[in-house]
């Protein structure tokens, strides 16, 4: 081969070899996630939560024929969030997550039942299970992200979240609907800032997952 043809092969090989570089670094580029995109789907799921929340506390209190399917649906939501950090902690961290919010939607459940049914015992056992689930959420999500979710701090959230919803049911169950109201507001404005406080610790502990 003539160094003529040397350099000419040499030069297609080196084309193919940046050709090559570049189409990977696009193939990576694009399995990132963008922040703003995954800031919004992190809102979306915790507004799902306090809706569906909502909702069967409507449906509870108002013995509604639609409580069971409002019900389905609002545990579904805890799958969903379940399944949004699996490609951040893993399968079982995911899972784990869905199991301990589905606690959660459960013994809230219940409370209401307690609640609607004048069982006082019934509240009170309910109220403190469902706080000691809280703390374990705070604890298992604190331990999977100790520099970006303090324990104390994301604590302070989930019994912020407890006690809106708590207040929100309470009116709702004395027929105090104006006030009920109010505080799903509250709760509303609460969430969107504990979404917002879970998706930029995801970010910055996995900086190398997002694209801007």
């Amino acid at each position: 081969m003539s160094s003529t043809a040397r350099v000419r092969v040499g030069l297609v090989l080196a084309c193919f070899l940046v050709l090559g570089t570049g189409l990977a670094a696009q193939a990576q580029a694009a399995d990132k996630v963008s922040r703003a995109s995954f800031h919004d789907d992190m809102r979306k799921l915790w507004e799902d939560h306090i809706t569906w929340t909502r909702l069967y506390i409507v449906s509870a209190v108002g013995n509604l024929p639609d409580k069971a399917l409002t019900a389905q649906r609002l545990l579904q939501n805890q799958t969903d969030i379940g399944n949004a950090v699996k490609p951040f902690y893993g399968e079982a961290a995911g899972d784990e997550l869905t199991a301990l919010l589905r606690d959660h939607i459960l013994i809230a459940a219940a409370l209401i039942d307690a609640a609607i049914a004048n069982d006082t015992a019934g509240v009170e056992a309910q109220t403190v299970a469902w706080y000691a689930n809280a703390d374990a959420i705070s604890e298992f999500l604190s331990a999977a992200n100790p520099r970006n979710w303090p324990l104390e701090e994301i604590k302070a959230e989930m019994r912020t979240h407890l006690d809106l919803t708590l207040e929100e049911a309470v009116a709702q169950i004395q027929g105090n609907y104006a006030a009920s109201i109010a505080f799903y507001d509250e709760v509303h404005h609460h969430i969107l800032h504990m979404a917002d406080f879970l998706s930029s610790g995801i970010i910055r502990q996995f900086p190398q997952k997002f694209r801007s």
